[in-house]
């Protein structure tokens, strides 16, 4: 216990400001804990709050900022990248791109609270050519919000992080144990969730040559669009021929199609 306490009070802002930077960049690591742990090391006077804050603030910044600018280069390859790779791919560009088309820009600033949006945000503001000023302003109240939290819990609730840390202390390498077991069982479910949905996806779909040769006959099947107005203005490339269809209101398109025509429909 004394070790890891004499190792945060010691190096505790290069630690923040390296775990808040790499969570940042998408890499899967957890920066909630050590905010609170710093908070509260501010509350028993081993850290400084006002650096504290900057290197949150500074780390964060430097991880949303290169995002945007591979949002900005690349645009929605990006994205796609991005939500082939998560955990939940299925809601990540759907969630994403209703909630930017909502509130715009100002959305950023709780970005970092909302599961999914959090991470693909940076990136979608550069491809929508979000200025760089609002974005950086939005993306420091955003760091404030979500840094502050947590450092102000531990600051309050210093005592108990105090014995939380003496408690796995004592437990060793068992409590290490403990929380791989249960992050391997988290990822563990939704790796099998997102492999049922996939093998679904896979038995009502067909390929780009079925489709084409489908379009070549005189029965031609109905090809819907129904990606979002967003979606479509960061990729403009469609199917020729295809319908737009509104997903919240999507009786206007149905009701005007044949009911012995094949329907195709396409999304992000």
């Amino acid at each position: 216990m004394e070790e890891m306490t004499g190792l945060l009070a010691q190096h505790g802002l290069a630690l923040v400001f390296a775990n808040v930077l790499l969570t940042q960049l998408g890499v899967p690591l957890p920066a909630v804990p050590i905010l609170a742990v710093a908070g509260a090391f501010v509350a028993q006077g081993q850290l400084a709050l006002a650096p504290l804050i900057l290197a949150s603030v500074v780390a964060s910044l430097i991880g949303d900022t290169l995002w945007y600018f591979a949002g900005r280069r690349y645009g929605y390859r990006v994205l796609r990248t991005l939500c082939r790779v998560a955990i939940e791919p299925d809601s990540c560009v759907k969630q994403t791109e209703t909630i930017f088309e909502r509130w715009g820009a100002p959305s950023l600033m709780l970005a970092k609270y909302i599961p999914g949006f959090s991470t693909v945000a940076p990136p979608l503001s550069g491809a929508m050519r979000v200025g760089l000023p609002a974005f950086l302003g939005y993306s420091v109240v955003a760091a404030l919000l979500w840094a502050g939290l947590p450092i102000a819990l531990g600051a309050v609730f210093h005592a108990e992080v105090e014995r939380a840390l003496a408690w796995i202390s004592s437990m060793g390498t068992g409590a290490l144990a403990v929380v791989l077991a249960l992050v391997v069982f988290y990822v563990g479910i939704k790796l099998l969730q997102r492999y049922l949905l996939i093998r679904f996806l896979r038995m009502v779909r067909i390929s780009v040559g079925e489709l084409r040769d489908l379009l070549g006959q005189e029965a031609k099947p109905v090809v819907l669009d129904v990606r979002s107005a967003m979606a479509r203005k960061l990729d403009a490339r469609r199917i020729p021929g295809a319908i737009w269809v509104n997903i919240t209101a999507p009786q206007a398109a149905l009701a005007a199609m044949l009911p012995d025509r094949d329907v195709v429909i396409y999304c992000s």
